[in-house]
């Protein structure tokens, strides 16, 4: 078995984010040939095309690791009905300068928590309208919009077992998406 390296972003930078609750959780539910690496994104600089030619380290950084990535699993948070900000300007700065673009053809999945009734659902659809303009293959089904109440991590920060049920069928779609586009 040849080990799948995924690449975690998520979408929040709060210290106590659910998702980085959920992204954490998520990767228990792969199996041992799946090793998940959450990629910092806090430190990026404002995405200004002026600094395409020379692009800051931390943009290197994260550009050399998608690039070692087989796949992505974005996991974010909504805010004002789309994606954060610095999740927005992490993409931006990956997929430039026009021609480097180190997302395209990287199996993805997106997945997300709020506390709003509709989970994530608004944030995920714009996530995937950029991810089909820069050529990412984003598993369909399941969608996952995620409501943040009891039941959904214990005082641990484990998935509730019926989370659990429902995200281990997630996470087995997400597992032979990847493999369907890498093997």
């Amino acid at each position: 078995m040849k080990t799948k390296h995924i690449a975690v972003i998520v979408g929040s930078l709060r210290r106590e984010s659910f998702n980085r609750m959920l992204a954490n959780a998520l990767v228990k539910l792969a199996p041992a040939d799946f090793a998940f690496k959450q990629l910092a994104i806090g430190d990026l600089p404002l995405y200004n095309q002026d600094d395409d030619a020379d692009q800051a380290a931390p943009v290197k950084r994260l550009k050399t690791e998608i690039a070692a990535a087989h796949g992505l699993l974005f996991v974010s948070a909504e805010y004002n009905r789309s994606i954060p900000g610095v999740l927005k300007n992490a993409i931006d700065h990956a997929s430039r300068p026009y021609g480097q673009n180190a997302w395209a053809s990287k199996p993805a999945g997106v997945i997300g928590v709020s506390v709003g009734a509709i989970g994530t659902a608004m944030a995920q659809q714009h996530l995937r309208n950029i991810l089909a303009y820069l050529d990412v293959p984003v598993l369909a089904q399941p969608e996952a919009f995620i409501q943040a109440k009891d039941g959904l991590f214990d005082a641990g920060g484990e998935l509730g077992q019926d989370s659990k049920v429902f995200l281990q069928n997630w996470m087995d779609k997400y597992v032979a998406w990847v493999k369907r586009h890498v093997d």
